[in-house]
């Protein structure tokens, strides 16, 4: 049930499996890009180990950082679309 207690339909529950499912796989990728651009050069280039586990710790922080910040944002958007989308009952339009 939603907010207002009514049930959702199954295209709403599919709509929003797909975009669980799409801000994961977004953030996984958004997540290994920034983590392959900070932390790349400590496995290219072979610094001394104190510069090595500081990129890769910085790379981990940033890239979760990214992916939650990624699932949430596209999460939220989709509950203003979805919310927006439907007629008001209480509206004397409806």
């Amino acid at each position: 049930m939603d907010t207002h207690g009514e049930r959702r339909t199954q295209g709403e529950r599919d709509a929003i499996t797909i975009e669980i499912g799409y801000a994961l796989c977004s953030a996984v990728f958004a997540a290994a890009v920034l983590f392959g651009a900070v932390a790349g050069p400590a496995y290219l280039f072979g610094p001394p180990p104190g510069v090595r586990s500081l990129l890769v710790g910085s790379g981990t922080v940033l890239a979760v950082v990214v992916f939650l910040a990624r699932v949430v944002s596209v999460l939220v958007r989709f509950d203003r679309g979805s919310r927006s989308g439907r007629p008001d009952p209480t509206s004397p339009d409806s």
